[in-house]
């Protein structure tokens, strides 16, 4: 059957009465030489529709349906195709394109999907997306990708920029993130998480710092963990952590097969000379470490070898899998010192600037840290590790024997 022709209502064309009001089926013309029309179904949908001429084809273009669009907004999108297609542009084609583009939770699925085979572990791509749903996705989650503006991100960001520093500045990134994927896709030119960092009110850096323990009082600190109730796991890997200036995951993470012994692989009494190599899949810099193990270290994995359970880990759970770093806290916390964790590395790096002559560089690497630009690096093929030997040596000496020991074995090296 062909369609029934459209119905012209008068010559000044509709009004917003009449689309609120109508419910007879047809097409009802508007006028004024833009083509637009008001389609009434039988079923009572109403919806509006443009014929226009695209480049010589005629075609029609839906543009929504009232009281979504009202009869106002169908006219401006009306005329607006309609000066595309008169300077030779296909309103039809940009239509779809527009369709295309991704709302931002659309886009954050994606680029989280895309990095999956990079993130170092499940927790930090859990925390990528779960950010992201719980801060940004009510703001703009259902924004296209394109339309998200700077106001967005500053209104996501400045509810918990002071009260939670480090969830924001992590959701800004993330954001960023996605942002730059639509950029690269040609969705939108700028990135709002970028230019917006003029506009927020810069962080107390210094309040930020992980809290260590003056070099001073590791001692204490570790001869108090040694006579705890704690389990043997918890106080053996704190220790371990200690001695090697290690980061925590490092060494909650670590396997026996990292450990090299000059007289046999995994034999903890075989020699003085040990190493725990880490592979550059569990480094922060995604580069391989070796970590020059003190006698007394290599005494800690001698006590390890009785919690080997089949699991590979050199300090288990009870449960086979690795120790939570809350543990490792929690325990410090409760034996009563106001220190993270990751702050012995800065008890560590002290003591060595304030109590030995060895060069920065030495300790820098070992804290496998970067040192210089990228010239100075790319000469720099050493990684220290004899100087790093007698540093870590030192370094176990001054917490077992006190100061004035140290000094001692310092004569004598």
């Amino acid at each position: 059957m062909p369609a029934a022709p459209a119905k012209k209502t008068s010559d000044k064309g509709l009004s917003a009465a009449f689309v609120r009001t109508v419910k007879v089926p047809g097409k009802y013309h508007d006028g004024g030489g833009l083509g637009l029309y008001l389609r009434v179904t039988e079923s009572g949908a109403r919806s509006w529709v443009q014929r226009i001429t695209i480049r010589g084809r005629r075609s029609e273009i839906g543009l929504g349906s009232p009281p979504v669009v009202t009869l106002a907004e169908a006219r401006e999108r009306a005329l607006e195709n309609s000066r595309v297609a008169r300077s030779g542009g296909d309103p039809l084609q940009m239509k779809r394109a527009t369709h295309a583009v991704p709302t931002f939770e659309e886009a954050a699925r994606k680029v989280h999907a895309l990095h999956a085979p990079s993130w170092r572990n499940n927790k930090h791509a859990a925390q990528f997306i779960s950010t992201l749903e719980t801060y940004a996705f009510p703001r703009v989650g259902r924004l296209k990708v394109g339309e998200v503006t700077t106001g967005d991100v500053l209104a996501i960001l400045t509810p918990i920029w002071f009260e939670k520093p480090e969830t924001a500045r992590r959701v800004k990134q993330r954001i960023g993130t996605v942002l730059k994927w639509a950029i690269a896709q040609g969705w939108r030119q700028d990135n709002p998480a970028e230019s917006i960092s003029q506009a927020l009110p810069k962080h107390d850096r210094s309040k930020s710092h992980r809290k260590a323990l003056p070099h001073q009082e590791v001692a204490a600190c570790l001869a108090k963990v040694r006579a705890s109730e704690a389990w043997i796991a918890t106080k053996l890997a704190l220790e371990f952590l200690v001695l090697t200036a290690a980061r925590s995951g490092e060494v909650r993470g670590a396997r026996w097969e990292e450990i090299e012994f000059s007289g046999g692989a995994g034999d903890p009494g075989a020699s003085l000379v040990a190493a725990w190599v880490l592979p550059a899949g569990r480094m922060k810099m995604k580069k391989a470490h070796r970590v020059p193990l003190s006698r007394r270290a290599m005494e800690v994995l001698r006590d390890a070898e009785a919690l080997k359970d089949g699991s590979g880990l050199i300090f288990p759970s009870l449960s086979g899998k690795p120790l939570s770093d809350m543990t490792l806290s929690k325990l410090v916390k409760q034996l009563g010192f106001d220190a993270d964790v990751h702050g012995f590395r800065t008890s560590f790096r002290t003591w060595a600037q304030e109590r030995t002559s060895f060069p920065r560089e030495v300790a820098e690497a070992a804290l496998a840290h970067k040192v210089g630009d990228a010239v100075e690096q790319a000469y720099a093929r050493s990684d220290l590790f004899e100087k790093r030997r007698l540093m870590m040596e030192a370094w176990a000496n001054y917490l077992q024997l006190g100061e004035g020991k140290v000094l001692e074995f310092w004569g004598q090296r």
